[in-house]
C-alpha cells in the first residue's frame, strides 16, 4: 500500500464512482480499477461492493475513509513544510463554510490571505449545517471550517477560533416597503432603520428551511403571535435576495449579506430585539499544513465589526 492507493480510494469515495473519480484524477478508468483491486488485495478485504453500474462502500471501506484522510493530509503537511523551507509556497488549502460566513468574513480573509500567499489555491466547499462543517474537519476532507451558530461553538476535539458576531437584519421587500425613511448612514449595515416584529404584522416572508437561525427568528415571531405569512421557503441561501427583489416578501439574513443587499438596491433594517449569529473557524487539533496555519493567522487578524457596513470587502 502507498499513498497513491489511498488518494485513488478517496477519489472514488468523494466522487461516488470510478468514472467521475478517473476523470478528476486524469487517468483511465481501467487503471483506477486496477489500483483499487491492488489495494484490496493488500488489505485482504473488499473496499467497495459493485451494485450494477454503481459502487457502495463496504464496512471495511467505511472504516478506512477516516484513517486514509489523515494519512494523506499529514503527508501534505510534511510536503508543505519542506516546500516552505525551500522557499516554495505553492499548494492548496481546503476550506468548508456555511453560506453566511462564506460571504463574510471568508471574503475578507481570503482577500488578505491571497496578498501574502498568492500561489496557494483556496478550495471552498459548501456546507449547510454546523454538523457538516464539523464532520469535514474531523475526517480531514477540509482543514479549515467556518460556521455560524446561535451561541459560541465548543468542541472537545477541535480547535475553535471565534471570528465575531453578526446581527440578523431584515431585508425589505421593495414592493411593500412602507416603512418610514431613516437617516442614511453608510457606517450602519441597516442604514439607521430599526423594526420590531410587530411592525411586520400581515407581511409576507421569504425564509430558509428549519434548522437555521434565520428561520428560528421567523418561527419565534410566529409563536409569539405576530401575523406573518411564509410566502417562499428555500434551501439555498443564495436564492433569498433574488426572491426579495422579485417582490415575494421580506427576509431575515445575517449582516454579512448587507453589502450585497444594498448593492442590489434593497433596504435593510435592524431587528429589535437583536439576534446574533456567532461565527468561528474550526481546525483539527493535530498538525496542520503551513498553508492552513497561515490562513488561521490571517483570520485571527480579520475580525471586523459586523454591525457596520464597513465590514465587507467588495464582492465580485
Amino acid at each position: 500500500m502507498d499513498v497513491r492507493h489511498l488518494k485513488y480510494f478517496l477519489a472514488v469515495v468523494d466522487h461516488q464512482g470510478f468514472t467521475r473519480a478517473a476523470e478528476r484524477l486524469l487517468i483511465a478508468q481501467p487503471s483506477l480499477s486496477q489500483t483499487i483491486k491492488s489495494l484490496e488485495r493488500d488489505l485482504g478485504v473488499p473496499l467497495f461492493h459493485r451494485v450494477g453500474r454503481n459502487v457502495v462502500l463496504s464496512e471495511a471501506g467505511r472504516e478506512l475513509v477516516g484513517p486514509a484522510r489523515v494519512v494523506v493530509r499529514d503527508l501534505e503537511a510534511a510536503r508543505s513544510a519542506i516546500d516552505e523551507l525551500k522557499g516554495m509556497r505553492r499548494g492548496r488549502l481546503d476550506v468548508i463554510a456555511m453560506p453566511s460566513p462564506a460571504i463574510e468574513p471568508l471574503t475578507s480573509i481570503i482577500a488578505a490571505y491571497a496578498r501574502t500567499h498568492p500561489t496557494v489555491t483556496v478550495n471552498v466547499e459548501a456546507a449547510f449545517t454546523s454538523d457538516d462543517v464539523v464532520a469535514a474537519v474531523r475526517d480531514g476532507s477540509s482543514e479549515i471550517g467556518l460556521l455560524g451558530a446561535d451561541r459560541p461553538f465548543r468542541a472537545a476535539d477541535i480547535d475553535v477560533l471565534p471570528l465575531g458576531k453578526q446581527p440578523l437584519m431584515l431585508v425589505l421587500n421593495p414592493c411593500s416597503d412602507l416603512f418610514p425613511p431613516a437617516e442614511r448612514n453608510e457606517d450602519d449595515f441597516a442604514c439607521g432603520l430599526t423594526l420590531r416584529w410587530e411592525d411586520l404584522a400581515g407581511q409576507r416572508m421569504v425564509v430558509s428551511q428549519r434548522g437555521s437561525l434565520m428561520r428560528w427568528a421567523v418561527d419565534e415571531a410566529l409563536a409569539n403571535g405576530v401575523d406573518l405569512e411564509i410566502a417562499v421557503e428555500v434551501a439555498h441561501r443564495t436564492s433569498v435576495l433574488p426572491l426579495v427583489l422579485a417582490g415575494l416578501g421580506h427576509a431575515v439574513l445575517p449582516s454579512s449579506w448587507s453589502l450585497l443587499a444594498r448593492q442590489s438596491g434593497l433596504r435593510t433594517a435592524r431587528l429589535d430585539p437583536e439576534v446574533l449569529l456567532h461565527v468561528c473557524a474550526l481546525s483539527r487539533a493535530a498538525e496542520l499544513t503551513p498553508a492552513a496555519r497561515a490562513f488561521l493567522g490571517v483570520a485571527a487578524g480579520q475580525q471586523p465589526d459586523m454591525t457596520s457596513i464597513g465590514e465587507a470587502s467588495p464582492v465580485g
